[in-house]
């Protein structure tokens, strides 16, 4: 893994959305040095926002990533009512910021100062936390299935060469709590042609009102994909895993920077594995008193 360089980070940058109801609201991270610089698109977590996610955005920038973080319409920011007639279809809309930070990388690396002409857009990744990794998997090729168990369109972009899925929220029908089906119809996702190599990693306390399976329901994506060949459990890790939203944040209640250094650690060595970057070392020692590392 590279030394750490100094890190810029620019936002709110924006992309025009037609039909989304506000532009796209932007936050690009990259070091001040270096060339061919990978990419990384991250899909925060329901309410969040594109400035959130510090811990994982500063390091993967720091360590040669260029870090895009759009803010999706659940964001708590931007206020958007339940009966928003956009509230229904939220899900979709998420991908579609997805698709429109790689459709707009051009204007993005043209926006922070001293990035344009540094950007290796032939690696790019995608990644995610709970309803963002559900998001982010999409584009590795996981589908979403309807009310009659049909395997919805595919929405996987092959620019995505790989993904890092975070607290992955796991199958629907009965393995959802009566909340969840009745207020998340789309968490149902099909891991049958998410092919694209994938890092999952899950916590073995992280015991979700929306399921009715307890915390293995987060290793799904890891156990029926062929593309996500390699999970991360981390002991005693809920929801926020540690506190990747930030540490100190009102909604960790596992913290633990222990934990934290690990996924930093992990998920960038991962990333540069499978971007084909060449000084890359893959698998990477797991203290045992912290987690355990999978690979099939």
């Amino acid at each position: 893994m590279p030394s750490p360089a100094p890190v810029v980070s620019v936002h709110p940058l924006t992309l025009p959305a037609p039909g989304r109801g506000d532009d796209l609201r932007v936050r690009v991270s990259a070091p001040v040095t270096g060339n061919d610089l990978p990419v990384v698109v991250f899909s925060h977590g329901f309410s969040q926002s594109a400035t959130a996610y510090e811990p994982l955005a500063a390091f993967w920038a720091a360590h040669g990533f260029v870090v895009v973080q759009p803010t999706h319409l659940d964001s708590a920011e931007l206020g958007v009512p339940a009966d928003d007639p956009r509230t229904p279809l939220i899900w979709r809309f998420r991908i579609e910021d997805l698709e429109r930070c790689l459709d707009g990388l051009e204007r993005l690396e043209a926006s922070v100062p001293g990035l344009a002409g540094r950007v290796d857009r032939s690696r790019i990744a995608v990644a995610g936390h709970s309803w963002g990794a559900q998001t982010a998997s999409t584009l590795l090729g996981a589908r979403v299935l309807d009310a009659d168990g049909v395997p919805g369109e595919d929405m996987s972009d092959p620019r995505v060469k790989a993904g890092v899925l975070l607290a992955v929220t796991g199958t629907g029908g009965t393995d959802l709590s009566p909340f969840a089906a009745e207020h998340f119809p789309f968490m149902s996702p099909d891991f049958e042609k998410l092919t694209t190599p994938a890092l999952v990693v899950a916590g073995d306390k992280d015991d979700s009102p929306l399921s009715v399976r307890g915390p293995d329901w987060f290793t799904d994506a890891f156990r029926l994909s062929p593309g996500a060949t390699d999970l991360l459990t981390l002991f005693g890790a809920e929801h926020s895993l540690g506190g990747i939203v930030g540490l100190g944040h009102k909604e960790n209640t596992d913290e633990s920077p222990e934990r934290v250094a690990l996924i930093q650690r992990l998920t960038c060595a991962y990333l540069r594995h499978a971007l084909g970057l060449a000084d890359a070392a893959w698998p990477v020692p797991v203290e045992s008193t912290l987690g355990v590392l999978e690979s099939k």
